[in-house]
């Protein structure tokens, strides 16, 4: 059925190819951004490899391209004067909320940015959830959490809730939490507060818990040069498989944080795509927050590393794997068994990782080759200060035993 669908955060990696897709399927779209990621970028010097246009240059190539309008709200969802206005204007069916500083790097650069981070996250969530239940209640808000929530525990993850059994009762919970970075803790407080909203006001929601997203290219960014979308590859906002292929490109070793064993779900970006279809065209019940852990495949870091570096070969491309000190705070070595078929049971049908796909992301990079800048594949942030090493007091010197002494004297 035709939906009216609000995308936050249209303007971004995700946002603006899902505005895309469903304006291709007949949809009426509307974009909400206040061009925020722009800012940060600018903030830190760093740019998309491939050029983007304006937020209105973008809507005008589509509606040139493909025909529909899509419509657009500049404003901060931090506002909530703004919120309520976009959905008073708009009036929803569907939500689908990307709007939100997406990068666990910039959240660790320090207080002031892991501050940022929570706050524009967490209040930005919150406005949306009370305009939600006083002008929309019946809207179905389908949010982007992330697969970081759950950290690597050593027992299963299941999807979304755990049952626990405690002196002979059970209860279900939210599956606990133990993320690695001050952005992934902001998303573990929008969960919670999704639920509330669910259980308390009787919204309907669906959170769905991302892995590692790849990929340069959607059916519809092809269409024209003027709608691609903005694939990073620096440290801070570039994931993991676009930058290893960005380095490969670049003549740069591919960089390995420490031994490479960090396990990790991830998905091509038009699986992403798909993912969000199906959750927004089939709707939570009233009351009800449905959580599908989003990721098709799970490899480790150096798997990635391995995958790019054979693949590159196959194109000519000669390059190498560098196992660098990790910046990060995590597990070298993690068991990682995490469920994810609630998608697979509404029809998803993944694109699986291929050397032919990694081929073609760096066929595809090498166009723009000139505008890679190697100083920000490694640009320092770390997630805990470096701490020389506590000196340790000079030992005391231990007088001899008497002979003869027992083991209790000798202690």
């Amino acid at each position: 059925m035709k939906q009216r669908i609000l995308v936050l955060g249209g303007d971004g990696y995700l946002g603006w190819p899902t505005a895309m897709y469903f304006s291709r399927r007949g949809h009426e779209v509307a974009i909400a951004d206040n061009l925020s990621k722009r800012g940060w970028e600018a903030e830190l010097d760093v740019e998309p490899l491939i050029p983007i246009a304006s937020l209105d240059d973008r809507i005008a190539a589509w509606q040139e391209v493909c025909g529909p309008r899509i419509g657009s709200f500049v404003g901060d969802l931090t506002d909530l004067d703004f919120v309520r206005g976009t959905l008073e204007d708009f009036r929803p069916d569907t939500i689908v909320h990307y709007g939100e500083q997406p990068s666990a790097p910039y959240s660790m650069i320090d207080a002031q940015h892991a501050a940022f981070t929570q706050v524009n996250n967490v209040v930005g969530t919150l406005n949306l959830l009370f305009a939600m239940r006083d002008v929309a209640p019946d809207t179905h808000l389908v949010k982007l959490g992330t697969m970081g929530e759950y950290g690597t525990p050593d027992i299963d993850i299941e999807e979304g809730y755990l049952t626990v059994h405690h002196n002979g009762r059970s209860h279900r919970f939210l599956y606990p939490k133990t993320p690695g970075s001050m952005y992934h803790l902001s998303k573990v407080h929008d969960s919670h507060n999704i639920h509330f909203a669910c259980r308390v006001w009787g919204l309907r929601a669906t959170d769905l818990n991302q892995g590692v997203v790849y990929g340069i290219e959607t059916d519809e960014t092809a269409l024209d040069p003027r709608l691609a979308t903005s694939f990073h590859y620096d440290e801070v906002f570039g994931t993991a498989l676009n930058r290893f292929c960005v380095q490969a490109v670049a003549g740069e070793p591919i960089s390995v944080y420490g031994r490479g064993g960090q396990t990790r779900g991830y998905l091509n970006i038009r699986d992403t795509l798909a993912c969000v279809g199906l959750a927004t065209e089939t709707a939570a019940a009233p009351a009800e927050m449905r959580v599908f852990n989003q990721f098709t495949e799970t490899f480790s870091v150096l798997e990635l590393a391995q995958r790019v570096r054979d693949a590159a070969a196959h194109l000519g491309i000669e390059t190498t794997i560098a196992h660098a000190p990790n910046p990060r705070v995590e597990a070298e070595e993690h068991y990682y068994n995490p469920r994810h078929s609630g998608l697979l049971e509404l029809g998803l049908e993944p694109h699986p990782l291929s050397e032919e796909l990694i081929d073609t992301m760096i066929e595809r990079i090498s166009a723009f080759r000139d505008r890679i800048r190697p100083e920000l594949l490694v640009m320092g942030v770390r997630w805990a200060p470096e701490r020389p090493a506590p000196e340790r007091p000079a030992a005391e010197p231990v007088a001899a035993a008497p002979a003869g002494a027992s083991r209790q004297d000798r202690a």
